[in-house]
């Protein structure tokens, strides 16, 4: 013990020297962390908890080293749509003060060397654009321009080859920024991410008995009236392995079956669901008993999916549970009540449970159980007259080596005292 406790102090201040943000668990034998004081060992586990992807649904996963940044460049729509409002709202402005700067810059330059600055009030002179006299107005002819708006003071000539020309090029390009810029806004608008948030799972999942058989469920529901179309579910475990070569896959990623086989994961989501994945040998969890699941390491990862009826849109909403948010032997209480004429749900009950009785075995424990307790009374009662001949047998050779070893014992006694 104190051999155990003096390698983690060790490894601890090393770890506290090299990197003080990250804590990594030291490497010691099962024996020694078993042996470790309880305190220490809940420290442990509370610094293994860090979840891949939070209650809210957003992945916990920070993208570091990208070097080919410009890739963000090529899908500038994409880019554009993916960034906050507030930078999305900064660029949207940036974007059309530049223009019409830009544009209103050249238009000054044109009128500046075409010398219709030096003219201003001469009625015999045709300038490029009527009642422009400096840059502000040059400006302000731009966004009328670009937006379309004509009052009608200030006008273009038709003595300005150069300015058609400018005309032309700004009416062309401020139609396609007024295209890339309004989209951008309606699509990051009308973006499906908000109506994942009347997306619900509960809080705890559970393990329970239902219909004989050991299942993991949790529940979704949806707080809208308008409903999610061809719905589904699925779910993952997150859980670092080790492979038979050695080779170690941190975060790995394996199916639970949630009913992909009889269709029980695609949902018709009008009242809250409980989704019920069935422990058993293709199961994850079948080696898993109720004293063992709070040492795993797991992370299970709850996906629901399918697309909004008003827009038509995809959207998806993501969920998570960890070990201490898993409760062995617990099922969820019912929120379906049937009232004068409807259904109602009451969603105060949404994320409550009660407790059952559920044994405290594993999957495959209880199968391993229940096979023999089902083995007939014939091969039992064989196994056991077989078992207690070759326990005969034993007894009979034995006593037969004891009487030999003391027959040679006689023998030599007789030998020694002729001599």
């Amino acid at each position: 013990f104190l051999m155990a406790a003096n390698v983690l102090e060790e490894d601890s201040m090393e770890q506290d020297i090299e990197s003080p943000v990250t804590i990594h668990q030291p490497k010691l034998p099962k024996q020694a962390r078993e042996d470790l004081p309880k305190n220490l060992n809940k420290e442990c586990a509370k610094r293994k908890i860090q979840r891949y992807v939070r209650k809210d649904g957003k992945c916990n996963v920070h993208h570091g080293n990208v070097r080919e940044t410009y890739r963000y460049l090529t899908d500038i729509f994409t880019t554009l749509v993916d960034l906050k409002w507030r930078f999305n709202l900064l660029i949207f402005v940036m974007v059309y003060t530049v223009t019409w700067l830009f544009f209103g810059m050249i238009w000054w330059l044109i009128a500046y060397m075409r010398g219709d600055m030096d003219h201003i009030g001469d009625s015999t002179w045709t300038p490029c654009v009527s009642n422009l006299n400096g840059f502000v107005s040059a400006f302000l002819f731009s966004i009328e321009t670009e937006t379309t708006i004509g009052y009608g003071y200030r006008v273009i000539t038709d003595k300005c080859p150069e300015g058609i020309i400018l005309l032309l090029v700004q009416s062309v390009l401020g139609s396609i920024v007024n295209a890339f810029m309004v989209g951008c806004m309606f699509v990051k608008i009308s973006q499906p991410k908000k109506r994942a948030e009347t997306l619900v799972f509960s809080t705890n999942a559970v393990i329970s008995m239902r219909d004989g058989k050991l299942c993991l469920m949790f529940r979704v529901g949806d707080l809208r009236n308008s409903h999610i179309v061809e719905a589904s579910i699925r779910a993952k475990l997150i859980k670092s392995k080790q492979t038979k070569e050695g080779e170690f896959i941190p975060l790995n990623q394996t199916d639970i079956n949630v009913g992909y086989y009889t269709g029980d994961d695609r949902l018709f989501l009008v009242s809250p669901l409980i989704i019920s994945h069935e422990i058993n040998q293709q199961s994850p969890f079948w080696e898993i008993s109720k004293a063992q699941l709070p040492k795993e390491e797991l992370e299970i990862v709850v996906i629901l999916e399918g697309m909004v009826e008003a827009t038509g849109m995809t959207c998806q909403a993501r969920s998570s549970y960890i070990t201490s948010e898993i409760l062995w032997g617990y099922r969820f209480t019912p929120v379906l009540t049937l009232e004068d004429g409807f259904y109602e749900v009451d969603y105060n009950s949404f994320h409550e449970t009660y407790e059952t009785n559920t044994p405290v075995y594993s999957a495959k424990e209880l199968a391993e159980m229940a096979s023999r307790a089902e083995l007939p009374l014939t091969w039992s009662v064989s196994s056991k007259l077989d078992q207690h001949a070759e326990l005969e047998t034993e007894e009979e050779e034995k006593n037969q080596e004891d009487q030999n070893e003391r027959n040679g014992d006689v023998a030599n006694l007789e030998n020694e005292s002729k001599v």
